[in-house]
């Protein structure tokens, strides 16, 4: 069972984000500040819970949390400012959005970028913990994956409706067959060395 809070005294949100590892695309994170008697069997780890189920989530989150809203850090920011402050950067955008203000932070992972004066206290595999973190995880990734179903549509040989920019074969071998598109992140290493070496 994931606990609803790790301080109940205090007005808290949960973050996270995703597309860090993506060869294309932003990053895209979430801040959730859940209500005291929120109850969803559910819900859980965006990973670990099946895609359409994952909308579902997303209806039942925006509707029931006290606040929500998701931050994005295009791939030209990423290459200006790398991938990890990008991540803070995202989260950071999330939580200036939100409708009421948090008292306290709830982020996955093992690192954050302080914001402002909120205390914060990061939680390795959060998302599989902690309900506003898995809650921000849903969002995030329904969102980033919106997006990328999106631009499959302008550039369809690469797959973006199924690996979502992650870096798969099929990705990679586009990338060595057709070159990079706009979308690309080009401080990422966007070819294996094995396909590298194919086409030298």
């Amino acid at each position: 069972m994931l606990e609803l809070f790790l301080n109940p005294d205090k007005i808290e949100a949960g973050c996270d984000e995703a597309g860090r590892g993506c060869l294309a695309g932003p990053v895209f994170a979430a801040a959730v500040i859940l209500p005291k008697d929120f109850e969803c069997a559910l819900l859980n780890d965006s990973k670990q819970v099946k895609e359409k189920d994952r909308y579902e989530l997303r209806s039942i989150i925006e509707d029931r949390a006290l606040a929500w809203a998701v931050g994005i850090v295009d791939h030209q920011e990423i290459d200006k400012i790398n991938i990890l402050n990008a991540s803070f950067l995202a989260m950071h955008r999330a939580i200036d959005q939100l409708s009421v203000v948090p008292e306290h932070l709830l982020i996955d992972g093992n690192r954050f970028r302080k914001y402002k004066d909120i205390v914060n206290t990061c939680v390795v595999k959060g998302d599989g913990k902690y309900l506003p973190i898995a809650a921000a995880s849903i969002l995030a990734k329904t969102y980033r994956d919106d997006f990328m179903l999106n631009i499959h549509n302008e550039y369809p040989a690469y797959g973006w409706d199924t690996n979502k920019g992650y870096p798969t074969i099929r990705h990679r071998k586009a990338i060595a067959e057709f070159g990079v598109t706009p979308y690309h992140r080009m401080s990422f290493t966007l070819l294996s060395k094995q396909l590298s070496l194919d086409f030298e």
